[in-house]
Order: structure tokens, then sequence, then C-alpha cells
């Protein structure tokens, strides 16, 4: 039974988060490279993000405490009332730093996607459909370019999150702050060893690429 959802945005820390997780207990975690790594999985999601499917929450997310990243950032509140016990992680960081990120990683698995298309029906044109469907046509309108509005769309997200939830059951959360504010929002002892820190842009990178089937991703 899922336990805790983060809804922060993708290079918000999620994956140093999804570490950290296992480690405090809340394990397996659920990444968006678990869509992106299981072709079942991805045909689930391909129902609910691309076809409008009302999932079965808690099906849906069987097998796992919790969950960062895509998709759950963008559906947070539908799980949050689907599964009212579970707490809740705002992952954030500076936006100036964040859009950078992503723009020189995710996105330019996006444009170079949209510059030289993956055969139709093909593992990779599939999981481009979602992730567009979900993030870069649905989240941020097609605009993630223009930077002012792509920043905008993440604080309102940001200010989303709290409005929906409110402030009392959210950890607003940057993964600077290591294991103190985590442990404490989760009632549990704090590890001696140091939090994790994971998937800097050099590694997504990388890691897009092998997802992709592909070569390195340009920082462009």
């Amino acid at each position: 039974m899922l336990k805790l959802i983060n809804a922060g945005l993708g290079r918000t820390g999620t994956t140093s988060l999804q570490m950290a997780l296992e480690r405090l207990g809340l394990g397996p975690c659920f990444h968006m490279f678990d869509v992106v790594d299981d072709d079942e999985r991805l045909a689930q999601w391909e129902r609910v993000v691309c076809d409008g499917e009302r999932p079965d929450w808690a099906a849906l997310y069987d097998g796992y405490a919790s969950a960062v990243d895509g998709p759950s950032t963008v559906y947070y509140q539908q799980i949050a009332e689907a599964l009212p016990e579970a707490k809740v992680i705002l992952t954030v960081r500076d936006a100036e730093g964040w859009y950078k990120s992503t723009y020189d990683t995710l996105y330019q698995f996006a444009l170079r996607t949209m510059a030289h298309p993956p055969e139709p029906g093909s593992r990779q044109a599939r999981l481009f459909r979602v992730v567009n469907a979900l993030v870069w046509d649905g989240l941020f309108g097609g605009r993630f370019e223009d930077k002012d509005h792509a920043i905008e769309v993440y604080h309102r997200h940001t200010e989303d999150v709290v409005r929906a939830l409110g402030a009392d059951n959210v950890l607003v959360f940057d993964v600077k702050q290591g294991w103190e504010p985590l442990c404490a929002f989760l009632g549990v002892e704090v590890p001696e060893e140091e939090f994790p820190r994971s998937n800097n842009s050099e590694s997504m990178r990388q890691r897009i690429a092998q997802a992709a089937g592909a070569g390195p991703v340009s920082a462009g």
C-alpha cells in the first residue's frame, strides 16, 4: 500500500529522495523510470495519461510503499484523495537551477525525439507520447522553452500542492536539508550515514539516453 507521495517536479532531487525513502523503509519506491523500463506498466500509464482511463490508484501502485517523480507529481491530488492515509512530500529547489537542469536533461530528450521521431508504436514512441501528454504539452502547455512561463508553472505547481492539500499536510523539502526534516515528518530516527545524493545532470543525460535507446543526450 502506498504510504507516501512526492508531488515535486522532476529534477528537484526526486532520485535522491527515492534512495532516502528506501533507506528509511519506505520501499520499493516508484519512480518514472519504473514506467520507462516496463512495457506493461507503460501500457497502464498510456491508458491513464493518453486515453483518460480512471485508474484504481491502489492497484496501479501495488507493491510500492512510496512514489516520487512523474506521474505522481501530476496526479498527486487524485492519488491523495484515493489514498488519504498517504503522507505527501513536495521536493523543491531554486527555480533557476531547476529550469537549467530540466532543460539540459529531460527536455533534450524531448527535442531530439521531436526532431527524429521514433518508429510509431515503438517503446520510445509510446514513452514520448506519455511524457509529452503528461509534462511538455500537459503541465507546460507546449511552452517549456519559454523560461519565464516554465518557471511560473513551477512556482504555481508548488503553490497548488500546498493549497490543495493544506500546509499542515505537506512537507516542503529541499534535499539539501538532509535527513532531519524528512525523518521528523515521517517520525523515524535519523540514519548515521550521509543523505544520498544522486542523479546529477550528466548521469541523468546518460540514463535518458539508455532509456531512449540512443546515444548520449547533449547538454545543448
